[in-house]
């Protein structure tokens, strides 16, 4: 019944109801007009969450990363469209190296919003028991049953009255205005990446070493030379030497002689 989709959700404290509003207890719901529209009840918030990990081991599609804290975390099954933006480039599961430092920032913006759901029906005074119930024939000539909540208030030929204002005849229209609060929620992912550093360059002191290929020269042929002879042979005779004695005894005998003529002469 209608009167009894309203309660409930009167007691499930999902629904606001406004100043105009009627209770319907009888399950015609085609004699009802149903009008519903959303506004923005407030400013979005945004919160946001960052997480930094290096990946340590990659396979397939799983990867462990290692966060911040020491933890370590297993992804798997990873999907292919998983991407990750690293120097400009996007790189999926099976681009990753181990080594790089990964940033995961999720996004998430809450809008409240409020959800305003307007009813109304219209019909024919057949029969009203004020303050509580009222029976009007509908358009399509059946008569329904109402209850009448308190304070509620109907237009009559553009007036407003309340229930003990009715009489059989008129021709009266009941709005239910019901408001209902929401909140959206949506989440924003980015992923981004950092390549490994390159392996450090060796140190000023540490010798390098170098190999350098050098090629073999060609072997020159020459022509070899006759063995020395062990003993050089006689061209010579001894007679020059004999000679170059003679006359050097010659001459020390004429230099002897003549100290002595010259020591006589002084006497």
């Amino acid at each position: 019944m209608i009167s009894t989709m309203f309660s409930k959700k009167v007691m499930h404290g999902l629904f606001a109801v406004g100043a105009l509003c009627i209770a319907f207890t009888l399950t015609a719901y085609g004699q009802v007009q149903t009008k519903t529209t959303t506004a923005a009840a407030g400013d979005p918030t945004h919160a946001i969450k960052v997480e930094r990990g290096t990946v340590v081991y990659v396979s397939g599609n799983s990867c462990v990363i290692k966060a911040e804290d020491g933890t370590l975390r297993h992804f798997d099954n990873v999907p292919d469209s998983v991407t990750v933006t690293v120097d400009g480039k996007q790189l999926n599961i099976h681009q990753i190296q181990p080594g790089m430092v990964l940033e995961r920032q999720t996004i998430t913006t809450t809008t409240p919003r409020m959800i305003t759901t307007v009813k109304t029906v219209t019909g024919t005074v057949w029969m009203v028991n004020p303050p509580s119930m009222v029976i009007l024939t509908l358009e399509d000539g059946k008569n329904q049953k109402f209850t009448i909540p308190k304070g509620q208030m109907f237009t009559v030929d553009g007036q407003q009255t309340d229930a003990f204002g009715l009489r059989k005849g008129m021709k009266i229209e009941a709005q239910k205005i019901v408001e209902q609060p929401e909140t959206v929620v949506s989440q924003q992912i980015k992923r981004t990446g950092v390549a490994p550093p390159p392996p450090p360059a060796p140190k000023a002191d540490v010798p390098m070493l170098v190999v350098v290929a050098v090629e073999a020269p060609a072997p020159v042929e020459t022509a070899s030379a006759a063995p020395a002879p062990k003993q050089l042979p006689k061209t010579a005779s001894d007679l020059p030497l004999i000679g170059l004695l003679g006359l050097l005894f010659c001459g020390v005998s004429l230099s002897v002689t003549a100290v002595r003529n010259l020591l006589a002469r002084t006497a």
